[in-house]
């Protein structure tokens, strides 16, 4: 017997071309939430900067220092994590209250951290943050009423 016919051949080729490309949809997937970081959000306070560069009814990202921060109202802030959930990609740009990823094409509210287009599915991890001074602090013990010396 010389081998498998030509169709069979045939047959078994797709049968390991699709197994393959099922492989490549697994690698695409939103099980860790986390994404390609260790740590998706700070793990000490990080000073942010100057309140004021955070508008009312808008977000700022900062890239560095892998958060996005919003203000929703004069002096009252929220922080989340700008790595993507789905991918790992950090954020590219925020819009408003719109923050794209363009690894995949995720798009999160940045006043919630709720994906609002997907493929990512989780939120972004909420940090705490708070104006100290007329600053910026987000991490561990920087929320409005965290670590503050009376």
């Amino acid at each position: 017997m010389s081998g498998p016919s030509a169709p069979r051949r045939t047959l078994l080729k797709g049968a390991a071309l699709a197994g393959a490309a099922g492989l490549g949809v697994a690698a695409c997937t939103t099980e860790s939430k986390l994404g390609h970081a260790q740590a998706p959000t700070p793990t000490e306070p990080v000073d942010l900067g100057d309140a004021s560069a955070v508008p009312v009814g808008g977000a700022t990202l900062y890239r560095k220092q892998r958060l996005v921060v919003s203000c929703p109202a004069a002096g009252t802030y929220k922080a989340f994590s700008a790595q993507c959930t789905h991918g790992g990609c950090l954020l590219a740009k925020v819009e408003g209250t719109e923050g794209d990823c363009t690894c995949h094409g995720s798009k999160f509210d940045v006043t919630t951290g709720e994906p609002i287009h997907g493929p990512a599915t989780a939120p972004l991890p909420e940090v705490p943050v708070s104006a100290r001074g007329g600053r910026l602090v987000a991490g561990p013990g920087a929320g409005p009423a965290e670590g503050l010396k009376r």
